[in-house]
């Protein structure tokens, strides 16, 4: 299939009904339809899957390699700041992590709408900075900023 082709069958696919979606979704996978009511995942899905037959798959070590850099970088996991497996704790020393691991990395910028004002926290390595003040916790900007206690995860919808 020629590249332009395949751009724009994938072009005019966007544009294609749920129905249309489902019934080109059952054509390309063989499958039973999708239970899958969202245009937009199954246009990526379809237009992922017409550009793997028309270009060929990766190959197995570039597979291997996503997968190994995932496992060492993935910054929505934060495993680039976890322990590997081969770090132990010593007996009797059972250390605290330093970091919530539900906290994006450092140096990311936290932003919310708060009644039609934009929020920006900085996400440090040991606080959050909020307005030129460093603060130890998100709970703590929440307050700051409602007057009223807030869980700081909530707030910020982290």
């Amino acid at each position: 299939m020629p590249n332009e082709t395949l751009i724009s069958e994938i072009m005019c696919l966007k544009d294609a009904s749920l129905s249309e979606l489902k019934a080109k979704y059952v054509e390309i996978f063989g499958q039973e339809s999708p239970s899958c009511s969202n245009k937009v995942f199954l246009w990526r899905r379809i237009a992922h899957r017409l550009q793997e037959t028309a270009y060929g798959e990766l190959s197995d070590k570039a597979k291997g390699r996503i997968k190994t850099l995932i496992a060492q970088y993935d910054p929505v996991n934060n495993k680039a700041l976890r322990p590997t497996n081969g770090q132990t704790k010593s007996e009797g020393t059972a250390k605290k992590q330093s970091r919530d691991m539900r906290l994006p990395i450092p140096g990311t910028v936290i932003t919310k709408d708060y009644k039609g004002q934009m929020i920006e926290i900085r996400v440090l390595d040991g606080g959050f900075e909020y307005k030129g003040k460093v603060y130890k916790s998100l709970t703590a900007i929440a307050k700051e900023i409602t007057g009223a206690h807030w869980n700081g995860f909530l707030f910020f919808n982290l």
